[in-house]
């Protein structure tokens, strides 16, 4: 069973339109602004558009793209007028997510392989990071998966405690070491444990700290390192928490930290407590990496598996 089937589709549809509420209000508010008192979508309207996209956290580089599509469309058409303009716009940021994001399969289906699939969930302290791994961690164990935890932001003793309390209230086990530990050997140390008890999958807590890039670099390094001598392919995913109200913030995030490691996968939180939910799809476009989850709400179930038709319908109220 697919680890998200565990709830219904219309129990996370609901979740989602009420979690992007905020950003749809804010930004089709902007929109009715733009095209007052106009007929036809002309070079002022594209104007306005452009300024709605970048104030509600799309991006400077993906509004441009959107702008320049619709430009075309309207010079095909020869004639636009703006009662069209919402349904032009949905159709064109879900072209943009079609073309940018492919789509991520949920390891929960993959054939078992007797190997741990690993991890490692990288973000900066307050994106949501050790919140969103115990969700995952409910989540796993929930679908049948046995679960083990590795602690390895070992420079905060309340991410440490904060993880410990996920993993008792999810039935995982959690690997810790003492505060100022080596991340790399706490790694490590899980990684064996979860061979060892044949563990379906781990999750590699690291410390969220920006203080320089060349730092962050050396240490994510050492960890994956570490962990492929114990699995040689570990980790099988480097998943980057950001955290979406932060808006222009977030982008920079993962400027950094897609310099400092590979990331493969994204993981945006907190959109339904902030009107910048455009930032997914700025992101998603820009830095050419699958958003896999998305939360809109504090419960477990309510960090979702992104499916972009469903994120651009509720955005527009479909």
């Amino acid at each position: 069973m697919g680890l998200f089937n565990l709830f219904s589709k219309k129990e996370n549809k609901a979740d989602l339109d009420k979690g992007l509420e905020r950003t749809k209000q804010g930004v089709f508010a902007k929109l009715a602004r733009a095209v007052a008192g106009k007929s036809k979508v002309d070079d002022e309207v594209l104007d306005n558009l452009e300024e709605v996209l970048i104030t509600s956290d799309v991006g400077v580089e993906t509004t441009l793209r959107i702008i320049r599509r619709i430009e075309e469309r309207v010079a095909a058409d020869k004639y636009m007028n703006t009662s069209e303009l919402n349904g032009i716009l949905r159709e064109e940021i879900a072209a943009l997510l079609e073309e940018q994001r492919p789509e991520v399969e949920d390891f929960t289906t993959r054939e078992a392989t007797g190997v741990p699939y690993v991890i490692m969930v990288v973000g900066v302290n307050g994106a949501g990071k050790t919140t969103t791994i115990g969700k995952l961690a409910a989540k796993f164990k929930a679908a049948g998966k046995k679960v083990y935890i590795g602690a390895a932001d070992t420079f905060r003793a309340a991410a440490i405690d904060q993880l410990a309390v996920w993993a008792e209230r999810a039935g995982v086990t959690m690997v810790r070491q003492d505060m100022g530990s080596d991340p790399a050997s706490v790694a490590y140390d899980t990684l064996k444990s979860a061979v060892a008890n044949q563990a379906d999958v781990v999750l590699i807590d690291t410390a969220g700290r920006l203080h320089n890039k060349i730092g962050l670099m050396n240490e994510l390094t050492k960890i994956r390192n570490v962990m492929a001598k114990v699995i040689p392919d570990a980790p099988h995913d480097v998943m980057l928490v950001l955290d979406g109200s932060t808006g222009q913030n977030a982008f920079e995030q993962a400027k950094q930290f897609t310099q400092a490691t590979q990331v493969t996968s994204l993981t945006i939180t907190k959109l339904d407590g902030t009107a910048k939910g455009g930032v997914v799809i700025g992101i998603s476009d820009q830095f050419k990496i699958p958003v896999r989850y998305i939360g809109v709400g504090e419960g477990i179930d309510q960090l979702q598996v992104f499916d972009r038709r469903e994120f651009v319908a509720s955005l527009f109220g479909e």
